[in-house]
């Protein structure tokens, strides 16, 4: 069978692409191993989709991505911006609503969104092929010359497919158990292109040894902190909540400063944001009788108050009756407490895959090789990772629709 183009992978970035490019047109076979469309999408936001984040600045959104080449981004976001996917939302009368910092969330159910990119597939008449297997990918170039448009030839479950365009939109490793492959690294390195090498992101953090033992059993407990990584011009701060876990640490905060954080690097955490503790526990001295756990759980909760204070010989007394020293180092503690993770909770807990397929290698304005004539990677499978919040899906909208744009027919 001959198509125009094939995209392999019906994730959000294959979905969206396919319709796009049938809407211009173009004869398209969307292919899949999984038997059930877009999972990702299904439990993102909790079940409610948080498919993209109306406060992307499309002036400067690289602020918003990792990236060995952060700037490659910027054309096809500024090209496809966040309110043109809420046009489309609304015309297919999704309800939605922002939660917080411009996160947009479905109304209803994360199937809705799903219902509508097939809905878009149908009506640019995509083939879809589902669940089917690649199982070969092969090129014949015109006249031996491969930057020239020659033949691709797909051995797929359902036979042999040929076509002059194969887009890759088979995201990355994270969530295995939903059918995450390395697909599309595998084909990068067939036909030459470099890859940075994928590490989980948006992901849990997770602690060993006899520094974490006081916190262990805090497993259930969040608040708002302020949580930062590396130094100088590579130092990354957020401002969110943050959840301790049985094995370590998650919520908001976390999960964003996973995607910075290095193996060996520490993590500087601020639990008592915008307050200046040193004082507080100064003026507290002065006043008050009470014992310093007491008088800390007004600045934290006191789960975390008792799990400061519960190893210091120092620091069981009432307040009035501590050393200044004492309570000068454990404001200095909440403030800055440093602590190293161990590692992450990998690839089935997080969210997205960072690394992928190197951006040098690619054209930042049609995501095509620009080795490989009419081979395209779109999505998580590029070396393009998101803020948590809806940002990775609008990388998934963009780098789709501008792929989808330059998409030849009848080629």
């Amino acid at each position: 069978m001959n198509f125009d183009v094939v995209v392999i992978g019906a994730g959000a970035a294959g979905l969206f692409c396919a319709a796009q490019a049938g809407h211009r047109g173009l004869k398209v076979l969307l292919v899949d191993h999984s038997e059930r469309v877009a999972e990702k999408i299904r439990i993102s936001g909790g079940g409610r989709c948080n498919f993209t984040n109306r406060d992307l600045d499309v002036r400067a959104p690289q602020k918003h991505f990792v990236s060995d080449n952060p700037n490659f981004c910027r054309s096809a976001l500024s090209r496809y911006t966040p309110q043109q996917f809420i046009g489309l939302i609304e015309r297919h009368g999704i309800a939605f609503h922002e939660k917080h910092k411009g996160q947009l969330f479905c109304d209803g159910p994360s199937q809705q969104i799903i219902d509508m990119l097939l809905a878009e597939c149908d009506a640019g008449g995509v083939t879809r092929w589902q669940p089917c297997g690649v199982k070969k990918v092969s090129y014949t170039a015109a006249d031996g010359d491969v930057a020239h448009a020659g033949a691709y030839r797909l051995d797929t479950d359902r036979g042999p497919v040929d076509t002059p365009q194969v887009v890759i939109a088979t995201g990355g490793l994270s969530i295995p158990q939903l059918g995450a492959s390395d697909f599309g690294y595998r084909i990068a390195q067939q036909f030459g292109l470099r890859t940075i090498a994928p590490r989980p992101a948006l992901v849990p953090l997770t602690f060993a040894g006899e520094g974490w033992a006081p916190y262990a059993g805090l497993a259930g407990l969040a608040l708002p902190v302020q949580i930062e990584t590396g130094s100088k011009k590579d130092r990354m701060a957020f401002l969110e909540d943050l959840l301790f876990t049985h094995r370590g640490l998650s919520g908001p905060a976390v999960l964003q400063i996973s995607s910075y954080w290095r193996e060996g690097v520490p993590l500087s955490i601020d639990f008592a944001p915008g307050t200046d503790v040193a004082q507080a526990l100064g003026e507290a001295k002065a006043r008050s009788r009470k014992k310093i756990a007491n008088e800390l759980a007004t600045l934290v909760p006191s789960r975390l108050a008792e799990a400061w204070v519960g190893n210091d010989a120092a620091l069981q007394r009432p307040i009035n009756e501590a050393a200044d020293r004492a309570l000068a180092a454990l404001a200095d503690r909440i403030a800055r407490w440093q602590i190293t993770p161990s590692g992450t909770e990998g690839y089935k807990k997080a969210e997205v895959t960072a690394g992928g397929v190197d951006t040098r290698e690619l054209s930042s304005q049609t995501l095509e090789s620009s080795k490989q004539a009419g081979l395209y990677f779109i999505g998580e499978v590029v070396d393009v990772t998101g803020w948590l919040g809806g940002y990775n899906f609008q990388w998934a909208w963009a780098s789709a629709h501008a792929c989808a744009q330059a998409l030849k027919p009848g080629a």
